[in-house]
């Protein structure tokens, strides 16, 4: 029997006292839903590209009696007492994001992404000060200016867009852009751009007028540590990122920056924005920047690339048009207006199927936000539980039969069967 609200059904209750013997105890409901979840990520292709699957090792550290700790301040210089052991944790994946990204100085207390994107405007700027960013509806961030967010209202932030022909960065426009407008701080990264990034480009406009450099690199950080996308590091003042994505950690980020900038960043993110850290989840870090470190992380991180270009190349063969054209990193996003369907119908056509993605606007989209003309799709969980070309590739065509056949119903449930099919063969972590 299922839930009123999930398609999945209420596991026995012999089930979920196995998965969760002391939740189950104390709240059942709650258990249940939890083995619900889990039930739908093994059944389901999760083609999310901001999601993944955590180790069963970063999730243990996620759970693990350091949650109990209390730890504002930083290593050496707490306002507790009983940090002998949280001392260490936060060194220990201090350390680990040094050796791996090569930074001066790291940062691992900020809650997710956003705060940590926050604490940069935080420590360079003051409101009103202007900033170059890439518009949204182009790939970028609600972070790097949107309207929507505080970083829109408390900055005057200076969009920068894609080229109308090649949909491709346009460095001469930005430059130009920078030149205008003077920008205290300029950011490169995205939350839905295909390419990689020039950033010894970015480098070179940000030196020409002044600025500090920042890179969110949230979505490509699992690239860029295993070897499959260029580093802004050795380019940027100061680098973000999240700890899960591409990176396959828990739901935390880092901010990395050049020594000059450390006391700024760290004063930013404590005291100015947060209090203490969520020690479980630096202790999960840390676990996620070893498991990053191993020969076997490179494997995965190419592989992400290679999949998602298996994936675009599909789609092209099946008449899709693809922002950019295709994939240099673990995302594609497709532009559906063609197709003459919107992204929200389909992409919830998509989920009945087993095929979890999100609709997302494209450039120069006439659609609203909640249902534009774009589909994002990305690699890494898949990757993650062992996907290689021909399964992506498979995942391409059908897409296309759902799109074909008109979100038909019975070709929806005919496609639903072969995704659990293959979802039984790849055994999530």
């Amino acid at each position: 029997m299922n839930s009123p609200t999930s398609p999945f059904p209420i596991p026995a209750q012999a089930a979920v006292a196995e998965s969760f013997p002391a939740l189950s105890a104390t709240d059942p409901q709650l258990a249940s839903l939890l083995v619900q979840e889990e039930s739908r990520q093994r059944l389901k292709v999760r083609l999310i590209a901001s999601e993944n699957y955590a180790s069963g090792a970063v999730r243990e550290a996620c759970s693990s009696v350091i949650t109990n700790q209390y730890s504002e301040g930083y290593p050496g210089s707490r306002y507790y007492e009983g940090q002998q052991i949280v001392d260490q944790v936060e060194r220990l994946a201090i350390a680990r994001a040094k050796a791996l990204f090569g930074a001066d100085h790291v940062n691992v207390q900020p809650h997710s992404g956003s705060p940590a994107n926050l604490s940069v405007y935080l420590a360079f700027l003051k409101p009103g000060d202007t900033v170059l960013a890439m518009q949204l509806a182009h790939g970028g961030h609600l972070t790097h200016g949107s309207k929507a967010s505080i970083t829109g209202k408390y900055w005057n932030v200076i969009h920068y867009g894609l080229d109308a022909q090649s949909k491709l960065i346009d460095y001469a426009t930005i430059r130009e852009l920078a030149l205008q407008h003077k920008p205290k701080m300029i950011i490169a990264g995205h939350s839905a751009y295909p390419r990689q990034i020039d950033f010894a480009a970015f480098r070179a406009i940000a030196d020409e007028v002044g600025a500090i450099l920042m890179v969110d690199m949230a979505h490509f950080a699992g690239l860029v540590a295993g070897g499959a996308h260029p580093s802004p590091v050795p380019y940027a003042d100061v680098v973000t990122t999240t700890t899960h994505k591409s990176l396959r950690g828990p739901r935390g980020a880092i901010v990395m920056c050049r020594a000059e900038h450390a006391a700024k960043i760290d004063k930013a993110i404590f005291p100015g924005l947060q209090g203490g850290p969520h020690n479980a989840i630096t202790a999960a870090i840390a676990v996620t920047l070893q498991e990053a470190l191993r020969p076997e992380f490179a494997t995965y991180a190419g592989q992400c690339v290679a999949n998602a270009r298996a994936l675009a190349h599909g789609l092209l063969e099946h008449g899709f048009d693809l922002v950019t054209g295709g994939t240099d990193n673990h995302l594609v996003l497709v532009d559906l207006r063609r197709k003459g369907i919107a992204g929200k119908p389909l992409a919830a056509a998509l989920d009945r199927a087993g095929l979890v993605t999100n609709y997302n606007a494209v450039p120069w989209d006439e659609q609203p936000p909640q249902n534009p003309s774009g589909l994002r799709l990305g690699s890494p969980s898949m990757t993650t539980r062992g996907f290689r070309e021909a399964e992506f590739r498979r995942i391409a065509d059908w897409i296309a039969r759902i799109v074909d056949s008109g979100l038909n119903g019975k070709v929806i449930e005919e496609i639903a069967e072969e995704t659990h099919q293959l979802c039984a063969c790849f055994p999530m972590p």
